[in-house]
């Protein structure tokens, strides 16, 4: 029964992460967390575990992701050069800043993190898609904008895809700035996906079937399924309008925060 969920839940954020280039954190995220919470696992550990598993699962995620959104020629490779060394760098130690924060506080980041993200989104729906795009920063500060997305990465557990999407969405078109976030999400994933393993080892966690804070039947099942889904998304992904896309990634990262916001404060 617990595969067969994990089944779902990888068809899902596969799906999201072809069409939003979130990493399908976003959907892992909060779905693991009441997995998790329904097998008796410590409160203490639940929201660690559920952030290192969804990073672990979208490696795999990023991967389908970022093939079928480069057989439609949106991913900027050098954009994706300049990010990925800092965005490694930073999601390995943030996820050592997530291990110390106790997992309400988690909630509370996370979902007042995705409310701000959504709500710049919907305003920027309404701007125009061409005329307002800006120059691409310098090297320098596309890697320390990487660093930055990397260590939010971390503690958010969403790929990247919500910080990297709006930001790269200022210099290019929503679907190459997709396109280029999904890829972005594969050194966030790895790098996260072994902090959050080598930092919960080092706390001693103790949780069955676990390395660290990643479970690994959960990676298995999301992994395998949210292979296959992501290429389904990315196509969509291509047929919609940009301003349609960034309404329906701003409804999905609302309806998150929402759900955080209320298990972190009450």
């Amino acid at each position: 029964m617990e595969l067969i969920i994990f089944l779902i839940i990888g068809a899902l954020a596969g799906f999201a992460a072809g069409l939003f280039g979130v990493g399908g954190g976003t959907i892992i995220v909060p779905l693991l967390f009441i997995v998790f919470t329904q097998m008796d696992y410590g409160p203490d550990v639940v929201m660690h575990l559920a952030l290192g598993t969804s990073l672990a699962t979208i490696v795999v995620t990023s991967i389908s992701s970022l093939m079928a959104h480069n057989k439609n020629g949106a991913v900027i490779w050098p954009v994706f050069t300049n990010l990925a060394p800092g965005m490694a760098l930073g999601c390995f130690f943030g996820a050592g800043i997530a291990g110390w924060l106790s997992g309400g506080h988690l909630q509370i980041i996370v979902g007042a993190f995705l409310l701000w993200v959504a709500i710049n989104m919907l305003r920027g729906s309404k701007k125009q898609q061409v005329a307002s795009y800006q120059v691409l920063p310098s090297t320098p500060k596309q890697l320390a904008a990487g660093a930055g997305i990397g260590v939010a990465s971390a503690i958010f557990g969403i790929g990247g895809g919500s910080i990297t999407v709006p930001y790269l969405n200022r210099y290019v078109v929503m679907q190459k700035a997709v396109g280029t976030s999904a890829a972005c999400g594969l050194p966030i994933a790895i790098a996260g996906a072994l902090g959050f393993m080598l930092f919960g080892m080092q706390d001693h966690v103790d949780v069955p079937n676990a390395i660290g804070y990643v479970h690994i039947y959960a990676f298995l099942g999301i992994g395998v399924m949210s292979f296959f889904t992501a290429k389904f998304g990315a196509k969509v992904a291509h047929q919609l309008s940009p301003a349609l896309l960034k309404k329906c990634f701003a409804v999905l990262l609302i309806a998150v925060s929402c759900f955080f916001l209320y298990k972190g404060l009450v």
